[in-house]
């Protein structure tokens, strides 16, 4: 968890706009769900790992001695801080079904928080931006998902992403060539999740624990790692060839995007049912967002089955890739002497104002280089003088 200096703040401001403005053109609708959920809800299995990494809050009333007598945290909370925005947005829907339409296109954008150990890029309280459309179960759903978070990618200066994509069917036929049980397959998605990490020989190993037949496999991870969109005409056996071509389908669709194909890709959320997707960036090793189909988690909640697919910025990391300083807003710096009256100060401000941008009153300073220098990093771009008898003439920092 951070402080955020101004000027991180304002590039941070800066980027939540422009996504906001993506996402909206693409017509999707911001909403807004609590921070808190039921400790129930956030620890209903949907959630993978990451329910393990959740806070929880305690019951009202609830003192040292109960937390001596409790047998798991469960009987002590009754609420937790989101871990995500999915989960939510299941209840959020599943309360509010009656005001929304059919086809539901929802902008999420807020903290959530986890108890990581932290790290750069990896941390605590992060924000998170997610586009969803639930009510649509064909792949036009998909479409516009890739297309709008491609478009922001793009809005926002962030040239050479691509993303890779698969669908858990694609995976779960590859467990079966490879004699994974159906109740072990949990387990190994988890293993085989770790390749970027551990590498093939960490998680052909980590399977052999759990009871794989490991001969071939390392042969196998190497034809995987060589997939590509060539495999329709003489498809290997580990391939669901309906999945494969409707992600095939979804290329051909989306022509401006670089999608990649990779049947390795998983996932590690267990709501996910069908096609996976998650954005990679050569200046990043780890995924800059990602997300997918899931169709089962709603009925959770509403008691009836509605189609989900969600994908998820991963703001923090992506904006740590953009440029620290905010083009084209016009800032400037009025520098003032101690003995210059309030009004001409205000009265010079008002001026500049009614031109545009921004306007900030500075005490001068002895050492004027430096303190330009502190301006401009500051995101200011011009600067002025303001005396007793009024403003001088705006000079560009740079």
């Amino acid at each position: 968890m951070r402080d955020l200096l101004p000027a991180e703040k304002a590039k941070r401001e800066h980027a939540l706009a422009v996504i906001r403005a993506v996402y909206r053109s693409h017509g999707f609708d911001e909403i807004e769900a609590p921070a808190l959920e039921d400790y129930d809800r956030l620890h209903a299995g949907l959630g993978g790992d990451n329910e393990k990494l959740s806070y929880s809050v305690l019951k009202r009333g609830v003192g040292p001695d109960r937390w001596r007598e409790a047998e798991d945290v469960a009987a002590l909370a009754d609420l937790g801080l989101r871990y995500d925005l999915t989960v939510p947005l299941a209840r959020f829907y599943a309360t509010n079904q009656a005001a929304l339409p059919a086809v539901f296109r929802a902008v999420q954008i807020g903290p959530v928080w986890r108890a990581e150990r932290p790290q750069k890029g990896r941390y605590r309280q992060f924000v998170q931006c997610d586009i969803d459309i639930l009510g649509e179960e064909g792949p036009i759903a998909e479409l516009e998902l890739i297309g709008a978070t491609s478009a922001a990618l793009v809005a926002l200066g962030l040239e050479g992403a691509s993303i890779r994509i698969n669908d858990r069917r694609v995976l779960n036929r590859l467990l079966l060539t490879w004699g994974v049980a159906v109740e072990s397959a949990s387990q190994a998605l988890i293993t085989i999740d770790k390749l970027d990490k551990i590498g093939v020989a960490g998680v052909v190993d980590e399977l052999g624990e759990q009871g794989v037949d490991t001969a071939g496999l390392d042969a196998a991870f190497g034809e995987l790692a060589t997939a590509g969109w060539d495999l329709a005409v003489d498809p290997p056996a580990w391939l669901d060839v309906e999945a494969y071509t409707e992600l095939l389908a979804l290329k051909d669709a989306l022509p401006e995007v670089e999608l990649v194909f990779d049947p390795t890709l998983v996932r590690g959320m267990g709501y996910y049912t069908g096609t996976i997707f998650e954005i990679a960036h050569p200046s990043s090793t780890s995924s800059l967002g990602g997300g997918g189909r899931y169709d089962g988690m709603i009925g959770r909640f509403l008691g009836r089955e509605v189609p989900a697919v969600g994908f998820s910025i991963g703001f923090e990391r992506i904006v740590d890739l953009l440029p620290d300083r905010t083009t084209g807003t016009v800032a400037t710096a009025l520098l003032h002497d101690a003995d210059v009256p309030a009004a001409a100060l205000l009265a010079a401000k008002r001026e500049v104002q009614e031109a545009g941008g921004r306007v900030r009153l500075e005490r001068a300073r002895k050492n004027r280089r430096v303190q330009l220098e502190v301006l401009a990093a500051d995101g200011f771009t011009h600067v002025a003088q303001v005396t007793a008898d009024g403003l001088g003439p705006l000079r560009p920092l740079s």
